[in-house]
């Protein structure tokens, strides 16, 4: 460790030789808040001095160290640095450290696990900062090896201070529920990054794999690769289902020629072209481009980045004011698909036939029987597997914001333009698939921002038509209900207990809707209906015009994501079945099954994962559970309780392949939820869990298993 930190300060910029504060020689700069500081320090074997710090239950206890003058202004001409620390957790279970830098009033904030085991170089960028800077949603895992050094470096701070007026660091655990001892060794101050650029140097190697850790996936040959990505899924032979999944073994209803959708007893269920019933066991985003990820500005996170010109690489452009990509860097330039890139290594660059069949032998190997949302056009060629089309309506038409607008604003459907735009889309969409029996149905856009953030969320979009000026169609829908049900303004105004005598008031732009109060319940109720008229405008729109270009095929809604009960109410009247995108550990927890019930409506759960982050990527998805072997047990639970249901008439994993390490293209999301890897490797396990509860779910075997690999 010694050897260790005089190598580690020498490569230090040196046009800052730090000052030091010492914790095991204190003095009056430094002080406890419930907590202890021994005064003998303690020493590691042919290494540097530690004071232990016990931190006493308490709702913060803290360690406070002020720095010397000689810190004051140690930055000049510079707005970063960094904080460097050496510490060791002196119990055998990791501790929660808060670590809060002040400069005055200003504060800078990170969280850090400090684990159990050897000392910890702790590095602490002076300023804001988080993986969603560095293009990513979740960043390396901490600590990581430099040579024979354990680092535990701060991806993540929060807030802003001036680097030379520091006037405290503060080392706190958040109400201990007994005492915990830290070891803290020198601190300084270091002039470079505050250790980021270590942090993600080399993560990602050419096969686009994680550097730092290991897995029974992870491959480190052409040949390695090839084998195991080409290997043959062994499955036993499906009884019992008809051409399209459909179960024979159940009693069979007429054969229409194309899916639909009927109630037999009390349980919904889809119904094949063959009229035999079927539950829609999918995949989402079965194709071969999601692997994009980019490298520009970020060539240092890999181990061999492609140049530009490179097979598998390109250009774009992800930065817009969606939520999505409101805080992500290094969002555009060169980009490397590194998942196509490894099929080729496999296949050959003419691979996509090759993929295909390969991905659909996998597929009905595992016991799926649809492919769902975003996957590969061309697999509609194969006739092997029932699939689903997206309808995206674009256009010029006027939007209304709900606030964190993740995708985007808010069609407005009063528009007529939205009318056209829609018969433009559905146009594009159902252009050779009236007839195809293959197609389970269409779905309409994506996801849409139905409602906002917080609290008062479900009234976002009523208040954001509000705060538009008089020429927004949805404001003058608004205002015709409200006219309508209130009469004049001076009604209006003491129900809703504002300040107005006339409706040019209200019609004027930015006009400030105020939250439901208990004294005006007439502000929730009329907000209420309008989200109604909202949503029904939007869906009656799309269901009446896709069901006059093709009358066949089934309308699956909107993959209902941030939603609200009027949304969902308007759903299932206007829709064949209302799509839902939900990422929890029951159905049950993500939608109103009891509505539906009540309703007497279909379900379709149109996205659902459990991600892990033992595998490579380091986000653990929207649902993470803790390792491998526990995904295929919450995939079981999650889908024979949506099918125990007697509404949902399927479930659509989302997705195929892992996420990039360094993020996707679209978003940054980096996470293990795929059904096979980067490299195009199945998590055999997981595979085999999916396959045994598919049987037992969709049919199509006595309980064999299904799949063995």
């Amino acid at each position: 460790m010694m050897l260790t930190l005089a190598l580690w300060l020498a490569g230090l910029d040196m046009d800052f030789r730090p000052p030091m504060a010492d914790v095991a020689h204190p003095t009056d700069r430094i002080t406890t808040r419930d907590a202890t500081l021994d005064p003998t320090p303690r020493s590691v074997a042919g290494g540097p001095t530690y004071a232990a710090v016990t931190f006493h239950p308490a709702p913060a206890p803290a360690l406070i160290v002020q720095p010397p003058a000689s810190w004051l202004g140690h930055f000049p001409g510079r707005k970063n640095g960094g904080l460097w620390v050496v510490m060791q957790n002196g119990m055998p279970w990791p501790v929660t450290l808060i670590v809060d830098v002040a400069a005055g009033e200003q504060h800078l904030k990170t969280t850090v696990g400090l684990p159990p085991g050897p000392p910890q170089a702790f590095t602490m960028p002076l300023t804001a900062t988080s993986p969603r800077a560095y293009g990513m949603q979740v960043g390396p895992p901490m600590p990581y090896m430099d040579g024979d050094q354990s680092r535990l470096v701060a991806l993540t701070t929060e807030g802003a201070i001036d680097t030379q007026k520091i006037t405290s660091i503060t080392f706190s655990i958040p109400q201990p529920g007994a005492a915990q001892t830290v070891l803290f060794g020198k601190m300084f101050l270091i002039g470079d990054d505050g250790g980021l650029g270590g942090a993600y140097k080399g993560i990602v190697d050419r096969f686009g794999q994680f550097t730092r850790a290991t897995w029974p996936e992870k491959i480190d040959t052409d040949a390695a690769l090839k084998k195991r990505a080409n290997a043959v899924p062994k499955a036993d032979n499906a009884t019992g289902l008809d051409p399209f999944g459909g179960r024979t073994d159940m009693p069979a209803s007429q054969a229409s020629g194309f899916f639909r959708v009927q109630k037999q007893g009390a349980r919904w269920w889809l119904v094949t072209p063959e009229g035999h019933a079927f539950f829609s066991l999918g995949v989402n985003a079965v194709n071969h481009i999601d692997g994009r990820t980019y490298v520009e500005g970020r060539e240092f996170m890999f181990t061999a980045p492609p140049a530009a010109g490179a097979p598998f690489t390109g250009t774009g452009d992800s930065r817009s004011d969606n939520g999505s990509q409101r805080d992500n860097g290094m969002n555009h330039g060169l980009w490397w698909d590194v998942y196509a890139n490894n099929i080729a290594r496999t296949l050959g660059n003419d691979f996509e036939a090759g993929w295909r069949k390969r991905t659909l032998d996998r597929l009905k190997a595992w016991r799926f029987n649809t492919l769902g949302n975003w996957s590969d056009p061309a697999f509609a060629g194969d006739k092997r597997m029932a699939y689903t089309v997206p309808i995206l309506i674009k256009g010029d038409f006027n939007t209304v914001s709900t606030g964190y607008d993740y995708w985007g604003r808010m069609p407005d459907p009063f528009d007529p333009r939205f009318e056209k735009a829609a018969q433009q889309a559905v146009a594009n969409a159902t252009k050779g698939k009236a007839d195809d029996p293959w197609l389970l149905g269409y779905f309409a856009d994506n996801e849409l921002a139905w409602a906002g953030q917080g609290p008062q969320g479900r009234w976002a979009l009523a208040v954001g038509s509000l705060a538009q000026g008089p020429q927004s169609p949805a404001k003058q829908a608004f205002l015709a209900y409200l006219k309508k049900t209130h009469g004049d303004a001076a009604a209006f105004a003491k129900a809703w207990g504002v300040n107005v005598t006339t409706w040019d008031q209200v019609a004027e732009q930015n006009f400030k809707a105020p939250d439901p109060n208990e004294p005006h319940p007439a502000i929730a109720a009329d907000y209420i209906a309008f989200l109604k008229l909202y949503a029904g405008q939007y869906f009656k729109t799309v269901a009446q015009t896709l069901k006059k270009a093709d009358p066949h095929h089934l309308f699956l809604g909107g993959r209902l994501a941030v939603r609200t009960p009027e949304v969902e109410e308007m759903s299932a009247q206007y829709t064949d079945v209302t799509s839902i995108n939900t990422y929890t550990d029951l159905p049950e927890h993500g939608f109103d099954v009891a509505e539906f019930k009540r309703w007497d409506k279909p379900v379709l759960l149109t996205e659902f994962h459990f991600g892990s982050s033992d595998r490579g990527p380091f986000g653990n998805g929207v649902a993470a559970v803790a390792n491998e072997e526990e995904r295929g047990k919450a995939y079981a639970k999650f889908v024979e309780a949506a099918a125990a249901s007697g509404i949902v008439v399927g479930t659509h994993w989302f997705q195929y392949v892992d996420q990039p390490v360094t993020g996707r293209i679209l978003d940054g999301e980096n996470a293990h939820i795929g059904l096979v890897g980067i490299t195009d490797i199945p998590f055999e396990g997981f595979t085999r869990a999916v396959s045994e509860t598919n049987v037992r779910v969709g049919g199509g075997g006595a309980g064999n298993g299904g799949a063995r690999r």
